[in-house]
């Protein structure tokens, strides 16, 4: 087992005065990694499923990943990312050219998120948390390399 360290990192000077920042993450009990990169097309397709079912490629235990990273590769198109849990409830970001997502797993259940398929203001306080089931992803006018960091515990 080891710790994994998540830097972020900001430097910029505005008017002689120093705005940047710096923080470090520690994740500790981390036991796998899988780093891959892959070839997002213009048709959705699933890039990662969670459960509780032993991991394998591709597939991983959703109580036990703490940290997911993704880096879009490209230098001018766009993907979006769609996140999925148990109830079919859904999100989904763009990710643009040359940036990065991370998302945080639970220090204790894994990925889990609250997807709301009401437009109520407040609903997402009567939204009970759901486990990750799948991430799919597609580009938007062209293929995209997409790079894929997931930690697991």
């Amino acid at each position: 087992m080891a710790t994994l360290k998540v830097k972020i990192q900001e430097d910029i000077v505005l008017d002689n005065q120093d705005y940047g920042s710096k923080r470090t993450l520690e994740i500790s009990s981390i036991n796998e990694i899988s780093k891959r990169i892959l070839t997002i097309t213009t048709t959705e397709s699933t890039i990662a499923t969670f459960s509780s079912a032993a991991a394998s490629a591709g597939h991983y235990v959703a109580a036990d990943v703490r940290y997911i990273r993704f880096t879009n590769k490209d230098t001018s198109n766009f993907i979006t990312l769609t996140f999925r849990n148990q109830d079919n409830d859904e999100a989904a970001i763009k990710l643009d050219y040359g940036q990065s997502f991370i998302w945080n797993g639970d220090n204790s259940n894994g990925m889990t998120a609250v997807f709301n398929a009401t437009q109520d203001a407040d609903a997402a306080s009567d939204t009970a948390f759901g486990s990750l089931t799948n991430i799919q992803a597609d580009a938007n006018t062209g293929s995209c390399d997409l790079e894929m960091f997931i930690a697991s515990a």
